[in-house]
């Protein structure tokens, strides 16, 4: 049995910048929320920045889903 080291750094490396990406963007959303109740001003600008940021983390987990159950991958993707 031999190892493709290439693929695992792909593997590896993307999954790095997805669980990044995810954190990143659930941290910002939190952070709108928190700054759209504490502003003076209007808050609508901060929470849909804030639903913005906790859609994107969404999708992207819903996209992580469908790339690893094969079945969703074969009818979704067709791959």
């Amino acid at each position: 049995m031999t190892i493709q080291w290439d693929a695992f750094l792909i593997v590896a490396v993307t999954t790095w910048v997805s669980a990044l990406f995810i954190v990143g963007a659930y941290s910002l959303g939190v952070r709108m929320l928190a700054v759209g109740e504490d502003a003076k001003r209007s808050a609508m600008p901060a929470r849909l920045a804030a639903y913005g940021c906790f859609a994107l983390c969404g999708i992207v987990v819903i996209f992580g889903i469908i790339l690893i159950v094969p079945s969703l991958s074969e009818r979704i993707l067709g791959a």
